[in-house]
């Protein structure tokens, strides 16, 4: 299956690596390019990508807005310059599914787009640990739950899939370690996400992170 994606980006010439990046992959294709949020959250919309490739700082709409209002119509993974400040913790809790430095080698950055379009979260290997940290000192923004639900209903086995997210591993390794099959696994992350009222799979990692 061919991974649709929309670049984002303020910088023609960044854009321009980006797309070449991805265009040389045979399981990618880029539907779409946006100078600004405004624009990304309107092409986005209308070309519903697989994933969107977010810059943080843009003209118009910032990527944290632009992320915030695509919620729900595409996974966005956020290219950064900055490892851990404000920008990327807006970008998390607007429900992004990760995010990268822009200076990723350019495999990495293709992996990342596959693991995004497979559902899943992703980090920048090298910042995982100091974003977990600060994020976990800054005042929480989607602690409470979703009307209705509360963390204690999670059940036994939505417990261990949010331990297993909490660790990192993906659908597949979630269902190797659980013993069960990979659609029993998305549909019991689908269910975490919604009953703690979080957005994204590096929400839920974090939230575990904070509770332990």
């Amino acid at each position: 299956m061919t991974i649709r994606v929309l670049v984002a980006d303020d910088h023609a010439a960044v854009r321009t690596g980006i797309v070449l990046i991805l265009d040389g992959a045979d399981d990618i294709e880029v539907v779409g390019e946006a100078e600004d949020g405004e624009s990304a959250v309107a092409m986005a919309s209308e070309l519903r990508p697989d994933v969107v490739l977010m810059d943080v700082r843009m003209p118009r709409l910032d990527g944290i807005s632009a992320t915030r209002a695509l919620a729900g119509v595409c996974d966005v993974l956020i290219l950064t310059t900055f490892d851990v400040d404000e920008y990327v913790f807006g970008a998390l809790r607007a429900g992004a599914a990760g995010f990268l430095l822009k200076n990723t080698e350019a495999q990495s950055l293709l992996e990342a787009v596959r693991v995004v379009a497979r559902g899943e979260g992703l980090i920048s290997p090298g910042v995982t640990r100091r974003l977990i940290a600060a994020f976990a000192e800054q005042p929480p923004a989607r602690r409470d739950p979703a009307p209705g639900t509360d963390p204690a209903g999670l059940t036994p086995r939505e417990q261990e899939v949010l331990a297993c997210i909490g660790r990192g591993l993906s659908n597949a390794e979630i269902a190797r370690e659980l013993d069960m099959a990979e659609a029993t696994t998305k549909t019991h992350v689908s269910r975490v996400l919604h009953k703690l009222g979080l957005k994204s799979r590096v929400q839920a990692a974090i939230y575990y992170s904070e509770g332990t």
